[in-house]
């Protein structure tokens, strides 16, 4: 009787909520299509300008750093142009009529969300806000999007590029294109897409009608056992809309398992080309099919295994990766068996996940402190912010790239020195694999940190060795600071030495990759504006920003002092008082 009576109880909230909720819709609709055309225009105008206003500099760009690069060959240079070409010629085709899309996507549908998330919230006059929220918000966020796209196309990508072109060749030579093996790649290519593209089109019809029932089972009993999406009485009409919808669900994973099954038949080529061998890229194409069919069999909890074959497609595969997938996989699956519960979508006894731009947030927020701190100290020069505030100079990648760095290898060093399994802040959160944002772009930063947490966790470091890491980490721009950095530490051996350096660049290297994430770079300018305002409360009208050389020429030497003592390690009482001294001299 429990389960009829839950039932019904569901069935009773979706029909009473069912006139809010197409009231809620239709009030969203309208609101919808009467921003539309606003957002539509801002965004193409915008994007648009920006788009043919660089296109110029862009192809002379790409094509110089192409040449210039050490890290290509002659052959590779040659193709890289040839595609290059053609993606430069439709770049602003692309890019306008994209704009043109997702600004209509973008204003009709922000408004519709926003007006169903003004019921939730919590808000004094929900009435109101479902009539103003979403209006001028959507506004200023199409607003953010031009900057973002700006900041894309403009630092991100001549960040990249400027990695092309500087960038030594690695060990082995430049990379190259090996021509001989080229044509046998591109039949087994043609092959692998022939063959994949109708057995995977076969495969994904004769499951969907299991998808289909075991999607709806799934939606029928969170809807009797008030879980899932059924939690709460104000998503009953969505998760009632949920089931009706449910069939164009199953629709859109068949069209995109036939997308797939393109790019997963032509990685043969590939395979072919990496092997040599045009035996490996058949073998490939064979398992290519079982891979699929028992990634679907796991989706749709259905019996493991396949029908087709599974053959070794790379012929150097270590026996430690073999034991290491097979026991992750038992693993998983002996969880499963002891916490079937786990499985179940259900937001009952799970961990609050945290939101990438809230943890960008809160990075900020910790570049802000320490970099408030280092002014204070002394250590991160005016100079360094009016730089970073213009756009040029060395000073400019102290505060741009060290910083953030130095803050990133604070939670590091706390980290290590706690055995944190994650990454710890200065607010003692704690970032673990079970809180951290599911986002694919998050992962290729926060797994080379926690792997560059361990190392640092094993090397040990002593108290001078963080300090000279940390000033190396945040000057690593600068080369004249970084001359004096051995002068101002105690000596250490070459050989540890160098380790620190390694890691310095690897954090760097990471943080400047975070850097051309599209909102990073909005954020810093924000950290960089109150920067300068703290830097004008603290020098008023004397600040070197806008004072005279004297003035300037003086507190650089103060700061130079001050920097000398704020990271000095192991001196002597008697040093302090000379530093003392020579600071009353300069005053």
């Amino acid at each position: 009787m429990e389960p009829l009576k839950g039932f019904w109880s569901c069935l009773w909230s979706f029909l009473r909520f069912l006139p809010f909720f197409l009231a809620l819709l239709i009030l969203g609709t309208v609101k919808g299509i009467i921003l539309c055309p606003f957002v539509c225009l801002i965004m193409t105008l915008g994007n648009s300008a920006i788009i043919l206003g660089l296109w110029p500099a862009h192809v002379v760009w790409t094509y110089y750093c192409m040449i210039r690069s050490k890290q290509l060959g002659p052959v590779l240079k040659f193709i890289l142009a040839l595609g290059a070409s053609i993606i430069l010629v439709l770049w602003p085709l692309v890019g306008i009529l994209g704009s043109i899309l997702i600004g209509v996507g973008y204003g009709f549908l922000a408004p519709v969300v926003a007006t169903f998330d003004a019921v939730g919230e919590g808000k004094a006059n929900n009435f109101l806000h479902c009539f103003m929220d979403g209006t001028w918000s959507t506004i200023e966020r199409s607003f953010t999007v031009v900057r973002d796209f700006r900041d894309v196309c403009f630092y991100s990508y001549f960040s990249i590029m400027d990695d092309l072109h500087q960038r030594d060749p690695p060990n082995e030579g430049p990379y190259e294109i090996r021509l001989w093996y080229v044509p046998g790649s591109w039949v087994i290519g043609f092959l692998g897409v022939m063959v994949d593209m109708p057995t995977i089109t076969l495969i994904a019809i004769y499951k969907s009608p299991y998808m289909l029932f075991k999607g709806w089972k799934r939606l029928f009993q969170d809807l009797i056992g008030r879980e899932g999406p059924f939690l709460e009485t104000a998503c009953v009409p969505f998760a009632g809309l949920a089931i009706l919808l449910w069939p164009m669900a199953v629709a859109g994973a068949i069209i995109a398992s036939i997308l797939s099954s393109f790019f997963l038949g032509a990685y043969a080529a590939v395979i072919t080309y990496q092997e040599k061998s045009a035996k490996m890229g058949l073998f490939y194409i064979i398992s290519s099919l079982s891979l699929f069919d028992e990634y679907s069999n796991d989706i749709l909890d259905m019996p493991e295994g396949s029908c087709f074959p599974r053959y070794q497609y790379r012929k150097n595969i270590s026996q430690r990766s073999k034991s290491l997938s097979r026991h992750s996989s038992l693993a998983r699956k002996n969880q499963d068996e002891k916490n079937p519960s786990l499985r179940a979508t259900s937001f009952k006894g799970i961990l609050p996940e945290l939101k990438p731009l809230k943890l960008l947030d809160r990075m900020f927020s910790e570049c802000k402190h320490y970099g408030e701190s280092l002014i204070g100290e002394g250590v991160i020069a005016p100079e360094d912010i009016k730089e970073s505030r213009s756009g040029k100079g060395g000073g400019s990648r102290i505060v741009s790239i060290g910083l953030p760095a130095y803050s990133i290898l604070q939670a590091l060093l706390a980290s290590a020195k706690r055995d944190s399994d994650g990454l710890i802040l200065s607010d003692n959160t704690e970032i673990t694999t079970e809180n951290r944002p599911k986002d694919a772009i998050f992962d290729w930063f926060f797994d080379p940190v926690i792997v560059l947490k361990d190392q640092i966790k094993a090397q040990n470091f002593s108290e001078a060795e963080e300090q000279y890491l940390s000033r190396l980490v945040l000057l690593l721009g600068d080369s004249k600071r970084l001359n004096n950095i051995h002068d101002q530490l105690p000596p250490l051996e070459q050989r540890r030495q160098a380790e620190i350096h390694a890691f310095a660049r690897r954090l760097c290297g990471i943080t400047q990759s975070l850097s051309r994430y599209p909102t990073v770079r909005r954020r810093f300018d924000g950290l960089v504006k109150l920067l300068y305002e703290d830097l004008e409360k603290k020098f008023g009208s004397t600040k070197p920003v806008n004072g005279g050389k004297v003035t300037q020429n003086l507190t650089s030497r103060i700061i130079r002092i001050v920097s000398q003592k704020s990271f000095q390690s192991g001196k002597s009482p008697g040093s302090n008082s000379q530093e003392s001294q020579s600071l009353n001299n300069v005053l």
